[in-house]
């Protein structure tokens, strides 16, 4: 059995790791690290693992499990892992945004792999640290990756894209309260997103002649999770020419698929998949792409990325979920 520690305990994400890890055939969750939380079962904070996971919080490591997620805020787990130490042969894998850029991956001279699978797989499988994607950027990377990856990328790419209340994370500001986010719709770091970075690192590593601007607006739902995008950009094929290229792209991709059809956000809320739909207007593509922002998008791809450094297949464990009504 693999052993599992999980740190920052108390998050969305964690609490998706432990609800799909506890039913992984090949994982055992050795400790949950939570300092505010040590001592405390854990179903009193994620409530509804009462009765699946019988075990408390703790405030100390075991450095020798196999693999370690890192479940941390933004500029933590780099914190974390100067004040603790893990076995030289502990797989890493942080979902925070800290190693995602290649000139910010090195760890122990070595560098963290970006863990978009439908990418990277062959350097994930190979990889002892693991940076996980963001989830607007697994979203979007994966609605242009296949444009990228034959060169296709010739002009501006336009990109909106909504985000459910948990994107934002666990702690409550004044955008997450429920009396400003119901019936409520804004935009926010029009332009600048965080998550911009990562998503040019993979459009260059695909296409390195690309030379146009990405630009993306995110904006908040008023709904918990998921991630509804679309994007646009020039397209001198046919829609059916750009349907095959899409579906040749994710053929060994068992997480993401091509629809025939329109797609909406229900249809992978709970669920590892990504649905892409595309569409073509005058010299224009329009690709849509739709996510849960917390398995996808964060936890279960997580859980992807250990299946394929440990030599398991990557559903491993991941079609125990599925979308519901």
């Amino acid at each position: 059995m693999i052993k599992a520690g999980i740190i920052g305990g108390a998050g969305y994400t964690a609490g998706e790791l432990i609800r799909t890890l506890v039913h992984h055939p090949k994982v055992q969750i050795d400790f949950v690290f939570s300092t505010s939380n040590a001592g405390n079962p854990i179903h009193h904070i994620h409530q509804d693992v009462i009765g699946t996971i019988d075990m408390s919080f703790t405030d100390t490591i075991n450095p020798n499990v196999a693999v370690v997620f890192l479940c941390l805020g933004h500029g933590k787990s780099k914190e974390f892992l100067e004040k603790h130490s893990f076995s030289k042969d502990t797989k890493i894998i942080d979902l925070s945004n800290d190693f995602r850029l290649s000139e910010e991956a090195t760890y122990k001279e070595k560098k963290f792999i970006y863990g978009l699978p439908e990418v990277n797989k062959k350097a994930i499988q190979q990889a002892q640290y693991i940076a996980n994607p963001g989830c607007f950027a697994t979203a979007i990377q994966l609605a242009i990756a296949p444009l990228a990856n034959k060169k296709l990328l010739t002009k501006d790419i336009h990109i909106n894209a909504v985000t459910g209340a948990t994107g934002a994370g666990v702690s409550l500001s004044k955008t997450t309260h429920f009396t400003w986010r119901d019936n409520n719709f804004s935009h926010y770091k029009a332009f600048n997103h965080q998550h911009l970075g990562e998503i040019h690192q993979t459009v260059h590593q695909l296409q390195d002649d690309f030379a146009s601007e990405i630009h993306f607006i995110p904006n908040r739902g008023n709904f918990s999770r998921g991630i509804f995008a679309t994007a646009y950009t020039h397209f001198k094929g046919t829609l059916e020419e750009a349907i095959i290229l899409y579906k040749n792209y994710y053929q060994e991709a068992p997480f993401t698929i091509v629809s025939d059809k329109s797609i909406h956000l229900k249809q992978v809320v709970n669920t590892n998949k990504c649905i892409l739909h595309i569409e073509k207007h005058q010299h224009k593509l329009l690709i849509t792409s739709v996510i849960d922002n917390l398995l996808k998008g964060a936890s279960g791809q997580a859980i992807q990325n250990m299946n394929l450094a440990f030599g398991l297949h990557e559903t491993e464990g991941l079609l125990l979920k599925g979308s519901h009504f």
